[in-house]
């Protein structure tokens, strides 16, 4: 069952990934975000209101928000900050590359975990889990060669390095998830660290982007944006609650959440015209093999 609704969080993503490509077009970047977690937080609050308030509609349910101690709230904020590090180098990245690109480098993420597991956890490589990081390696190395083809350098253009961080901070919160999913209810996380992530965008909106919005892209509200928070909120929610069930394995869970890369690849392909596509579908492959591999060597 845990790993259907893997699957269904992995399509959820990919169709995120579109919906933030468009919102971003010709698009102020921090508004578009701080914009997207206010939508996912009209989302998630009617439940904090009936939990609170009505508790006996949806108690004992998944969509139950149960609430936590000090400690927990320390731990949510934690992810708060984590999670919209990684949001915040992802959104300009994809602004800025194209979706073909950028995506399937984002994709990487659930092996840049699985190294983090090495050497954090004390984990240690099997041969199919191995063989996983080292074609996914080249295959991030092929995109690296695909981009100087584009004119994108990987050693002098930002954008390039802000995929590689939010892809890396993406393995971290990843990590976290492992420890949070142990100890915390999983509607109790998804909900409050969407709320604090709308506090410190508040606070980044306000003071980094209002001084200087008329001298930078202009902010158009979109219903796109609404889109992202419909797609994220439910890729997330299926996320969390797959990996409340018995024998789920976050390795495995957020490996196959990556293989959502598919389509925003085909929409830069067939829609948005990428370069290169015949290149970057072999790299694209080789990374769906890295991350097949993965898979198998952590079941």
């Amino acid at each position: 069952m845990w790993l259907i609704l893997a699957l269904c969080s992995a399509l959820f993503l990919g169709t995120y990934d579109v919906f933030k490509k468009v919102s971003l077009q010709n698009n102020a970047v921090i508004p578009v975000l701080f914009s997207s977690i206010l939508c996912s937080s009209a989302i998630l609050i009617p439940f904090v209101l009936i939990s609170r308030f009505a508790p006996n509609l949806i108690e004992g349910s998944i969509f139950f928000v149960p609430q936590v101690d000090f400690r927990t709230h320390l731990f949510l904020i934690l992810k708060s900050f984590i999670v919209l590090s990684s949001w915040l180098f992802a959104y300009f990245a994809m602004k800025h590359l194209p979706l073909s690109l950028a995506s399937p480098i984002k994709a990487t993420q659930p092996m840049w975990t699985v190294v983090g597991a090495l050497l954090i956890f004390g984990e240690e490589l099997n041969a199919y889990q191995a063989a996983g990081v080292g074609i996914t390696l080249l295959s991030f190395f092929m995109f690296s060669v695909v981009g100087k083809k584009e004119g994108i350098s990987f050693k002098t253009n930002k954008w390039f390095w802000f995929i590689i961080m939010a892809t890396l901070t993406g393995a971290i919160s990843a990590l976290l998830d492992k420890y949070l999913m142990k100890q915390f209810n999983a509607m109790a996380v998804q909900t409050y660290y969407t709320f604090y992530q709308g506090i410190i965008m508040a606070l980044i909106t306000v003071i980094l982007w209002m001084p200087t919005r008329g001298k930078t892209t202009p902010f158009q509200f979109r219903w796109s944006i609404a889109f992202i928070s419909i797609f994220l909120v439910t890729a997330d929610f299926i996320y969390f609650y797959a990996l409340t069930l018995p024998g789920s394995l976050i390795s495995v869970v957020s490996t196959i959440r990556r293989a959502g890369v598919i389509v925003p690849f085909l929409y830069g392909a067939y829609i948005m015209q990428d370069k290169n596509i015949k290149l970057k579908i072999i790299d694209l492959i080789g990374v769906l093999l890295g991350m097949l591999l993965l898979f198998l060597g952590s079941k």
